[in-house]
């Protein structure tokens, strides 16, 4: 069980220290700041704190669940405290998820360094391991935590309890027979290498080794043409080639004999069928893998709420980490509201709330650091504008100078394009979505009003009409328009902003204009500055479909709260999808959902629109569906939509889907489960009774869920062999879900772990499923092992 973490443990300087303890200040906000001693625990997986050297410590975090580590410069919390603690001495853990940010003080430069070097270098090697390693780690943690007494050797009884922290309910005597084969050395005990064997005999798959020597002619070994007959006849890799197979053989087969004569032992196949090979999720959807030249309104964006809120829509907290959470887990759209704050800077918050406020300087900084960490596809920067004609300024002050290239501030050739731009021409761009004032406007200061464009959650259904709504515009042409017969000017209304702006500076302007502007300044008006730097993206209110048509232009955008899109699909869901062939479409959560709570975004692309915002702050099933359909195409926050959701002439209602679409029939053989993970860590008798649900969401018709039964007292590998049966007229806007659930005969079942994924992503035959937590956390080595069959329905019935 010996690895490469356990010899960098006893070598590395850093490691070692940090395994002797050191005392550190633990700041969690300006009030709580106080002193725990940290240690790294001797299986380098885990620190551990308590109040003093030598006192009473418990777990802290997992170096598994560390995602980076930010010096003290980059912790929006320790630069608030600069006056009190030197920053240079702090450092912070993030982890995966949506847990929070550890922020610790070292009590010199050099022991902040030690920490942050070792934790790296820990996290390093931990993202490095591949499944067999993660594997063997795996275990030597549960050795680690059932060596009671840390003698580096298991006697029965310690085995005994340690069964049940694994979630196994086991006959005594059959336990103890195991425990014998594998005391080898007959003294009593299990060590290292015993304890491997014991595990394997503990975790041997029956229903592997069935299928394994179903193929294999001699039940001991997989020759590669019985390799190659398996992936062709079970796993439904119909072009499969005998090259492909051998390289299979090559990756996954542990002997060096095995690999000389290109056969496949049990064990190298079982390594295959728990690989990314043998996972549900198909490889080649992994990479970018869709037509990315295609207009932006072709595509799924993945699109946040309220993304600077970590908390709930009323007292919850503003902070940066929110815009660094969504955009590294791929999301393309952010909104910033934004109001006037003091000393001429504004800020961001959830308006007329009780929620903190962070700058907006500060939230431009953040994208523009993060923006094309995980994706080099565009970002959406969608301003919801309150503040006054000065702080607008600084506000377009801010975006042209932190964003510098960054930032798309004209269109791409500079003339006036027929579409939207596609994502691959916009790579590494920034724009903005807002609102924008006609060229009239620009130059004149004319404020229109109109019925309000309902966008964010300041203003509910009912609300008063919008500041800044401006009347629909004609059809962007050349025009000759005069301003006072002081100057003429010959341009687009939308797309050339730097004339717009070079002209009201030139422009004299006469005493009553002056009175006028000085006016409407007081009014909130829009000022050019900003306006000039929302390019393809214009904010326009929705009136109705038909309004749309006739006047507005493909580089306008409608939002829609959820209820309002809800209703639009019932009543008139083909008109709905036609528009969002030709212009883009931004749905957000109802402003009753002041818990930050999440709506189910399948309703809404299957009526094809692009973006749904949702609380990404928020676990739970709605976000595993955003999660699961995002992951495919590289995680790059675009998914091209499927044809008929891009034709202009479409005849697809999300209601009522017809030909000519074909119906499948999917068949799920949910066959057992892998070490599952207890829910309750703290009560060592208490044992999940697991059962696996499957869900499926896509148009209305599609929405379906099945279960199996529940085994009793089995978490470690329990067997259900079940089949489950779906039929689905548009699979491809289906998604699946996976639960597995600890069955309660009191009460509701408690989740365990899940994995969603589109329908079109999914691997046919033998798979295992890998599972995640709430947070989309993997929980390795948690998996459950189904076969997978999709059959085209023949007679094409849609009914």
């Amino acid at each position: 069980m010996a690895s490469l973490l356990q010899d960098r443990l006893t070598t590395d300087q850093d490691l070692l220290l940090m395994q002797e303890g050191m005392l550190m200040r633990k700041v969690r906000s300006k009030s709580w700041k106080k002193l725990r001693y940290f240690r790294l625990q001797n299986d380098g997986m885990t620190v551990w704190h308590a109040r003093q050297a030598r006192g009473s410590a418990k777990p802290s975090f997992s170096i598994s669940d560390v995602e980076t580590i930010r010096n003290g410069h980059d912790s929006e919390l320790l630069r608030s405290l600069t006056e009190e603690l030197p920053l240079e001495q702090g450092f912070t853990v993030v982890f995966h998820g949506r847990r929070s940010n550890l922020d610790l003080v070292a009590n010199s430069v050099e022991e902040a360094q030690i920490w942050m070097r070792g934790l790296h270098l820990l996290v390093d090697l931990v993202t490095s391991m591949d499944h067999q390693e993660r594997l063997d780690q795996w275990l030597s943690d549960w050795f680690q935590r059932g060596d009671k007494n840390q003698d580096g050797k298991m006697s029965f009884q310690e085995v005994q309890r340690l069964l049940h922290l694994m979630n196994v309910e086991m006959d005594q005597e059959y336990a103890f027979s195991l425990f014998q084969a594998a005391d080898t050395s007959q003294s009593g005990t299990l060590e290292g290498e015993e304890f491997v064997q014991f595990y394997k005999a503990l975790t041997k798959r029956a229903e592997v080794q069935e299928l394994f020597e179903s193929f294999s002619a001699d039940g001991q070994k997989l020759t590669l043409l019985e390799f190659l007959d398996f992936l062709r006849e079970e796993q439904k890799e119909r072009d499969c080639t005998s090259e492909l197979a051998l390289e299979l053989i090559d990756r996954y087969e542990p002997s060096d004999s095995g690999k000389l004569r290109h056969v496949l032992s049990m064990d190298g196949f079982l390594s295959y069928l728990c690989s990314k090979d043998g996972d549900i999720f198909n490889p080649d959807c992994l990479p970018i893998y869709q037509d990315m030249t295609q207009p932006l309104n072709h595509y799924f964006i993945c699109s946040s709420h309220n993304t600077y809120l970590v908390g709930d829509q009323l007292c919850g907290q503003s902070s940066v980490e929110g815009y660094i959470r969504a955009l590294k887990r791929g999301c393309r759209c952010v909104e910033v509201d934004v109001w006037d704050g003091p000393s001429g800077e504004p800020v961001v918050y959830h308006g007329h709330t009780l929620t903190s406020r962070i700058l907006f300087k500060d939230v431009v900084a953040t994208v523009a650091q993060y923006a094309f960490q995980t994706s080099d596809y565009p970002v959406i920067l969608s301003l919801e504008t309150h503040c006054s004609w000065e702080q607008q300024q600084t506000m377009a002050r801010h975006l042209t100078e932190i964003l510098g290239e960054q930032l798309l501030s004209t269109t791409l050739d500079g003339v006036l394009p027929t579409q939207l731009p596609s994502p691959e021409e916009l790579r590494r761009k920034i724009l903005v979505k807002g609102k924008k004032l006609t060229l009239e406007e620009d130059l004149e200061y004319e404020e229109e009003e109109v019925e309000p464009e309902l966008e964010g959650e300041h203003e509910s259904e009912l609300a008063l009409e919008s500041q800044f709504e401006t009347e629909p515009e004609p059809e962007p042409q050349e025009q000759n328009l005069q301003i006072k017969d002081k100057k003429k000017v010959v341009t687009c209304p939308l797309f050339c902003p730097s004339i717009c702006c070079q002209i009201v500076t030139q422009a004299p302007i006469s005493k009553p204009e002056s009175l006028l502007l000085s006016r409407q300044k007081s009014k909130n008006i829009l000022c050019p500055a900003l306006s000039s730097l929302v390019i393809y993206l214009k904010s326009v209110s929705f009136r109705s479909f038909t309004h749309s048509k006739e006047h507005y232009h493909f580089y306008e955008i409608s939002s829609f709260s959820e209820t309002k899109a809800k209703r639009l699909i019932k009543e008139a869901g083909n008109e709905f999808v036609q528009h969002n062939t030709w212009q883009l479409s931004r749905v957000y959560p109802s402003g009753l959902r002041t818990d930050s709570s999440n709506y189910n975004p399948q309703e809404l692309w299957n009526a094809g629109c692009q973006m749904v915002a949702m609380n990404m702050q928020t676990a739970g099933l709605e976000m595993d569906i955003c999660d699961g359909h995002f992951r495919q195409n590289g995680g790059c926050g675009y998914v091209l939509k499927p044809d008929f959701l891009r034709d202009n002439q479409s005849s697809f209602h999300p209601e009522r889907p017809i030909s000519p679409f074909k119906a499948q029939t999917l068949l799920i053989q949910v066959i057992s489960g892998q070490q599952l993970p207890k829910l309750n860590k703290t009560k060592e008798g208490s044992i999940v009774d697991p059962l696996v649900k499957v869900q499926i969401f896509g148009v209305r018709l599609d929405t379906a869920r099945q279960e199996t039964n529940y085994v009793e007292n089995n978490g470690f590998n329990p067997y259900w062999g079940q089949t489950l049966c779906f039929r689905v007229l548009v699979p491809e806007l289906a998604m699946l879900r996976f639960v597995v659930m600890d069955y309660d005969w009191k009460s509701r079942n408690d989740f365990i772990g899940q994995y969603t994924l589109p329908w079109t992503c999914m691997q046919q035959g033998y798979r295992h499923i890998h599972l995640l937590s709430k947070d989309g956390i993997s929980l390795c080595p948690a998996s459950i092992f189904v076969y997978i069959c999709i059959r085209e329905d023949l007679e094409g019935d849609e009914s």
